[in-house]
């Protein structure tokens, strides 16, 4: 009996080596992939992305020359150089905005305004409206006229004070 128990001792024990070896190849195969997969979920280098700048040369002054310097209750007005092409003009506006009550919101208004000959007054043209918080502030505006010969002024309306007026300039092609 103890020939047969052997035997069959012998024979669980290479089953059983048999299983751990199928155990440890199964689970090495399984580390493995799992390996693989993360080595290809691995993220991938950022692209290089190349900026480049060209250098653009200027055509009239960034801030143009006025004769007169901005001052409260004054409105100075010059004409941009280089806009004569088909009759097409721009000028620059500029006057300083007294915000009496500097922690709050004060309102202004730019219009440009052009004389009727026939009904003699000036009439709106365009207008723009803008506003800041503050206690002074530069303001500046650009009008452009196209094809409209004439005289033109401008016209600062400021929230809770008399509109100011430009001197009058004319516009011919």
């Amino acid at each position: 009996m103890a020939t047969r128990s052997t035997a069959v001792l012998a024979s669980g024990t290479a089953s059983t080596a048999k299983l751990f070896v199928a155990a440890l190849a199964f689970t090495g195969a399984y580390v493995g992939f799992s390996a693989y997969d993360t080595a290809n979920s691995a993220p991938r280098p950022a692209q290089t992305v190349t900026l480049s700048a060209r250098e653009l040369p200027i055509t009239y002054p960034a801030t143009p020359r006025t004769p007169e310097a901005a001052e409260p209750g004054k409105i100075s007005v010059s004409a941009l150089p280089g806009g004569d092409a088909g009759c097409v003009k721009t000028f620059v506006a500029r006057s300083v905005v007294v915000n009496p009550e500097a922690d709050h919101t004060v309102l202004y208004s730019w219009q440009l305004a052009r004389w009727s000959p026939g009904t003699n007054t000036w009439h709106s043209y365009f207008v723009v409206y803008d506003g800041f918080a503050g206690d002074r502030k530069t303001v500046r505006w650009n009008p452009t006229i196209s094809n409209n010969a004439g005289w033109y002024r401008i016209e600062l309306t400021v929230e809770g004070a008399k509109t100011i007026k430009s001197d009058r300039f004319q516009v011919s092609c």
